[in-house]
């Protein structure tokens, strides 16, 4: 049985915006435990986010079910937030889903207690406004990897950036991440 601990989480405050101790009680006061199960859904495709996730122990995967396929978008590992950003600040219908690949255990933020924070603390707000510029930093970087780099260098990255996916994930699901056929995969995988 895995324990949730504000550990993993603390550090990952203090490296975005450092909270007073008042400021991290209250925020913790408004975060809450989920527990997913492999292959639940965080997150349905075609509804509203309505939270953003810290990822304490598992792995979430966004996707897009595309003609009768699963197209794998990304991986979020420990340490990671994750949330639909467009979804979560439009209040849209999120265009993909979030979804456990293995047991997952996470903190939930949600945005109404997240917004009731800000309000109550100037330190809060600031890692807020933190949290959104990391998170639109790392939708940058993604896209310029995914557009700009071939498929052996988009492996290759991978293999320099999150080397434990590798391990994690079947191969049919980092082709399709990688945006290439799993037999290309198995060959540069080769080289």
């Amino acid at each position: 049985m895995y324990v949730l601990t504000h550990s993993l989480l603390e550090k990952k405050l203090n490296g975005l915006s450092p909270l007073s101790p008042e400021s991290k009680e209250l925020l913790y006061e408004h975060i809450r435990p989920v527990e997913l199960a492999r292959g639940e859904l965080l997150l349905q495709e075609g509804k509203v986010c309505r939270s953003i996730y810290f990822i304490d122990k598992g792995l979430i995967r966004s996707y897009k079910a595309k003609y009768d396929k699963e197209v794998n978008l990304d991986f979020a590992l420990e340490g990671s937030f994750v949330t639909h950003l467009r979804s979560l600040r439009s209040e849209s219908p999120a265009d993909y889903a979030l979804q456990a690949l293995e047991p997952t255990w996470a903190w939930e933020f949600p945005k109404t207690a997240l917004l009731d924070c800000y309000a109550r603390s100037r330190d809060i707000e600031s890692f807020g406004r933190q949290l959104l510029e990391q998170l639109l930093m790392e939708q940058q970087d993604h896209a310029f990897i995914f557009k700009s780099l071939s498929p052996a260098e988009r492996y290759q990255y991978i293999a320099d950036h999150q080397p434990t996916l590798f391990q994690r994930v079947s191969l049919t699901q980092l082709s399709s991440y990688i945006g290439i056929a799993r037999e290309t995969v198995s060959r540069i995988r080769r080289k």
